[in-house]
């Protein structure tokens, strides 16, 4: 490999690295990995590092990836690297997860590749690892973050350190581009492998990729950079609002309720004093509603912050809602109290809780229980295989690890998470209605599901009397 004296230098956090590091690269394959290790391969000597690569074999794409193996492995056979390699079954881990909690393959596979730089790191053979994520890796998290509708926290985007227990991973690409990475390796005469997948539209972030950033910076082409830029920002305002918080949070949370004859009773919950709260900046009422639903185990977005703030400064005593993952809020005459309680979702031990209503295609299902009548049948024309005309429609409670495909996103979603977006809560969150068809969700109440093709579902419904 050509020295650094003939090469020109790819942007590196060096801030990051501390001489006598034992640091293991992670390196898929692709040109951003690649060329960070060979940039820390020529850099190695002045910064002290004492360098390891690392591949994790995902257990998908076949050759392709058992290719990728082969290339990671003989480059740090050249480089005279120690090289750590391990397998994971990505696909078989998403399907047993997803009896759990619900888990796509990208998740998967993200969850999987972080355990083991863990084990890695909790090995004692490196001291950190170094992932390749660059500034447009930052842009495409910052701008899918936003389109989620994230919060502050989440358009601060990928950090350049994450603390973990048996050591940090580190990201020393942040502030370089793609096309300074490709740039860099053609310099070397370094080749590096393509992964097939990131062409497929099919995955969100592709699309961010491919087709929505591109759009956009033909209105701003230096949008990246202001993304990168927002993600600075957000990241130092959440790190001073995380020190203030732990500051002034005692100086306004309240343990458990008024007891007679002063102080407090101990107890589940908190509680703000709403004219204290009401004297204080919007910003801070957010921060505090927040902190206290996080301190008893809940995440609240901007429609239910909102929602608090409105009960605790213009409400009435006596005042009650329901909130996401059983967040409960009460108004008295000087507090705003919070609390949790578990939402009991009909179990396997008692099916009876929740009827099932079933039929065989083409059917009409009429569910008191749910309200609703729903009609499934085959169209005339199927542009892919449809069910067969034996194949059973379940109409049926939600359960954890339900996953749905909403119409025109990139991939499937948790019912859990998609019924916290629509703010469903309470008993309503308890019973709600989804079409299950040879194992997939085919219908859910309140929201529209990609289509079948081949299959016709219209849900209407119950009125007194039907």
């Amino acid at each position: 490999m050509p020295t650094t004296a003939t090469l020109s230098r790819l942007p590196l956090d060096t801030a990051l690295l501390k001489p006598g590091l034992r640091l293991a690269v992670g390196v898929s394959g692709g040109a951003d990995s690649v060329a960070l290790l060979c940039a820390l391969v020529n850099r190695s000597g002045d910064l002290g590092l004492v360098l390891h690569v690392a591949h994790l074999h995902h257990g998908l794409r076949g050759a392709e990836a058992d290719g990728d193996l082969e290339f990671v492995r003989a480059l740090a056979t050249r480089l005279g690297l120690p090289f750590h390699e391990s397998r994971v079954d990505t696909a078989t881990e998403a399907k047993a997860a997803a009896g759990k909690q619900g888990e796509s393959i990208e998740e998967a596979a993200r969850r999987l590749r972080y355990a083991w730089f863990r084990q890695l790191l909790a090995s004692g053979e490196v001291d950190a690892v170094a992932t390749a994520h660059t500034r447009d890796d930052q842009a495409e998290t910052v701008l899918a973050k936003f389109l989620r509708g994230a919060w502050t926290e989440g358009l601060s985007g990928i950090h350049p350190v994450l603390d973990s227990k048996p050591g940090r991973i580190v990201r020393p690409l942040l502030a370089t581009t793609r096309a300074e990475v490709e740039a860099y390796l053609k310099e070397l005469g370094q080749n590096w492998r393509e992964d097939s997948s990131n062409r497929h539209l099919t995955f969100t972030r592709n699309r961010i990729r491919h087709e929505l950033l591109p759009m956009l910076e033909e209105w701003n082409p230096r949008l990246r950079e202001h993304l990168t830029q927002m993600a600075t920002l957000a990241r130092d305002e959440e790190a001073w609002w995380e020190a203030e918080m732990v500051r002034l949070a005692p100086q306004f949370l309240l343990q458990g309720r008024p007891a007679r004859g002063g102080g407090r009773a101990t107890g589940d919950g908190l509680a703000l004093d709403v004219t204290r709260l009401a004297a204080l900046a919007p910003a801070l009422q957010r921060r505090l509603m927040r902190f206290a639903a996080a301190e008893l185990g809940v995440a609240t977005d901007f429609l239910a912050t909102e929602g608090l703030r409105a009960l605790a400064l213009e409400g009435r005593a006596g005042q009650k809602c329901e909130l996401a993952q059983g967040l409960r809020a009460e108004r008295t005459p000087r507090e705003l109290r919070l609390s949790v309680q578990a939402i009991a979702l009909p179990g396997p031990d008692a099916p009876e809780a929740v009827p099932k209503y079933a039929g065989q295609i083409p059917c009409e299902i009429v569910a008191p229980a749910f309200g609703v009548r729903v009609r499934v049948a085959l169209a005339g024309d199927s542009t892919r295989d449809a069910p067969g005309p034996s194949v059973q429609a379940t109409l049926r409670n939600w359960k954890p690890g339900d996953r749905v495909t909403l119409r025109y996103s990139g991939g499937p979603r948790k019912v859990k998470e998609v019924l916290e977006r629509l703010r469903v809560t309470g008993t309503g969150r308890a019973l709600w209605p989804v079409l299950e068809v040879e194992g997939s969700i085919v219908w859910m109440r309140g929201v529209e599901l990609e289509p079948i093709a081949g299959m016709v579902v219209i849900a209407t419904p119950l009125t007194k009397g039907t």
